[in-house]
């Protein structure tokens, strides 16, 4: 069972401007795009020994645009980590008994970090760039067992106060969601990814998706009846045959992450719910010091219930 929490080293997988809106107000200009790596690496070591101490065996790292890539160093922000600074930090979260797994967003609606090549998206270099980026970093982390690309929130909506709103939809989103799993298989690691699209697609879901990509549906509210497309997702997904590692979050409840498992642990089968991950969507920064330590406080609960 992986209990697993999500940290941001690079936080520009949001809105592609530097100046205020009224969604990145929501988060206290957390989401805004920031030419320099905003990340607090005394933060970042204590939360990952915390997480280690209370029962953590898994930490999901988005990198984006806080590594100084070999293949694409023009992506890196002011300050983002050498490849080797990130080798010392995988060896030392192994050393604490987290396993490390990466994440890249490639979703149109959270790929800011990705720079110019954001504005490529589908064509010859986007494929090229997208492929190199994923194969350095299956290397960097040494051929995890996982690689979470995101694919999430790819609507109009989720990109209303962007400068560039850029939407695949149709045979072109299955047909770049597909070539990204390849590449990830292709690397000998198997894809992961959110499962929100299905809530709008469940047909093409079921249809398009292959049974060996792990699925993390996600739903961050208190209420698990009635007709929710992201909590009937849950049964629809484990009826199907696909692993899942359901998500939590603290960003809308405190009792989120404890609901979603006594809700999965009873809807998904013991022999495909893999574990469970937990999502602050905030950065590491200090101003947000509380609510990741809330978050790991929460999951730790639930670990000692369950082990009690």
């Amino acid at each position: 069972m992986f209990w697993a929490n999500l940290i941001h080293l690079s936080y520009n997988m949001w809105e592609d401007r530097d100046e205020p809106s009224l969604e990145g107000l929501e988060y206290g200009t957390a989401r805004w795009y920031r030419p320099y790596l905003t990340f607090d690496e005394d933060l970042w070591r204590r939360l990952t020994e915390r997480m280690a101490e209370v029962g953590f065996n898994m930490i999901v790292v988005d990198l984006g645009d806080g590594i100084r890539y070999e293949s694409h160093p023009e992506i890196a922000v002011e300050n983002a980590w050498s490849t080797a600074k990130l080798g010392e930090e995988l060896a030392r979260l192994r050393d604490l008994g987290l396993e490390p797994i990466p994440k890249l967003n490639f979703a149109t609606s959270h790929d800011a970090w990705l720079g110019e090549y954001s504005r490529c998206v589908s064509t010859p270099i986007y494929y090229r760039v997208c492929s190199e980026l994923i194969e350095e970093v299956v290397g960097l982390f040494d051929a995890p067992r996982l690689f979470h690309l995101g694919m999430d929130e790819e609507t109009a909506e989720h990109q209303r106060f962007y400068s560039l709103a850029v939407m695949r939809q149709h045979e072109l989103w299955w047909h770049d969601f597909t070539y990204l799993c390849d590449q990830v298989r292709k690397a000998g690691v198997r894809p992961w990814v959110w499962s929100d699209h299905i809530w709008r697609h469940r047909e093409d879901y079921l249809r398009e998706v292959p049974s060996d990509v792990l699925q993390s549906n996600w739903y961050y509210g208190t209420s698990f009846t009635g007709n929710e497309p992201a909590v009937e997702a849950y049964t629809v997904l484990d009826e199907s045959g696909y692993e899942q590692i359901p998500t939590a979050s603290n960003h809308s409840s405190p009792d989120n992450f404890r609901l979603t498992v006594e809700y999965c642990d009873r809807v998904v089968s013991s022999d495909r719910l893999l574990g469970y991950l937990q999502t602050p969507w905030r950065p590491t920064t200090n101003e947000y010091t509380l609510r990741h330590e809330r978050a790991i406080d929460q999951v730790a609960e639930v670990i000692r219930t369950r082990t009690s």
